[in-house]
């Protein structure tokens, strides 16, 4: 689902494919590269960026969303001083009629004692499929250390229509110095998804190394392990759709 970078934080399984890539900028990762800068006012700019990915599996909060197979996603990001608007794009396969997910999103991002903060709302949609859209409202804050090279993050996600669910999620990074052409960082994140149904709630966490390379790391090669405690049941019936996997992706920022 939403695949911005949160203050620093990368929040879900696949954004910028699985890549939790957070010491890259003050917002860390693949779309920090504007593709055009225009000039809004005294210290402020319009950056526009994009950013592509194919993924072995798409995997959102410990879940596959495309039945184990391969995806492609891509997505566009502008913001203008805090604020921000973006929009990502990937194929799906429950087994139903969803074929695509479109995502959009937007929030502000401010900076205080050093801490980076996110607010912001999205919306998961299935154009042509049987999935309804999705609303969350999401708040964050990361705060870097040891010359930005490691990164620690909260952020917590909350279903606005009916309250069903909420997701408390922590992550770490940390980015080694530069070895040969790749910078290397290792990365992991674990989070629980509470729905009002505690039989339906679970634990889920991911564990990787990523390599940025070439041109202020334009390109980034991510190896993931993921898994997660759902059962059977709670997984729809079928366990190899949430239970451990490792999952390769390559990115592209621009």
């Amino acid at each position: 689902m939403a695949r911005r970078s949160y203050a620093g934080i990368i929040k879900s399984s696949f954004i910028a494919a699985g890549v939790l890539g957070f010491a890259a900028s003050a917002h860390a990762d693949e779309y920090t590269t504007g593709m055009q800068q225009f000039t809004g006012g005294p210290g402020t700019e319009l950056e526009l960026s994009a950013n592509v990915a194919l993924t072995t599996d798409y995997v959102f909060r410990g879940i596959s969303q495309t039945l184990q197979d391969p995806a492609v996603s891509g997505g566009f990001d502008a913001s203008y001083g805090i604020f921000y608007l973006g929009t990502w794009a990937s194929n799906v396969d429950f087994g139903g009629t969803d074929d695509v997910e479109i995502d959009y999103y937007g929030g502000v991002a401010p900076t205080w004692a050093g801490i980076d903060f996110d607010f912001s709302i999205l919306a998961y949609t299935y154009p042509g499929g049987d999935t309804d859209t999705i609303w969350e409202g999401m708040f964050a804050m990361s705060k870097s250390f040891m010359d930005d090279k490691l990164s620690l993050g909260w952020a917590n996600y909350f279903e606005l229509e009916n309250g069903d669910y909420w997701v408390p999620e922590l992550s770490a990074g940390y980015t080694f110095d530069k070895v040969s052409i790749f910078t290397p960082t290792l990365s992991g994140v674990i989070g629980w998804v509470d729905y009002d149904t505690d039989a339906s709630s679970y634990t889920y966490w991911n564990v990787g190394m990523s390599l940025g390379f070439y041109k202020d790391d334009m390109f980034t090669l991510d190896l993931r392990y993921w898994d997660s405690d759902l059962s059977a049941a709670g997984c729809g019936g079928d366990i190899d759709l949430c239970d451990e996997r490792v999952v390769g992706t390559l990115s592209a920022s621009f």
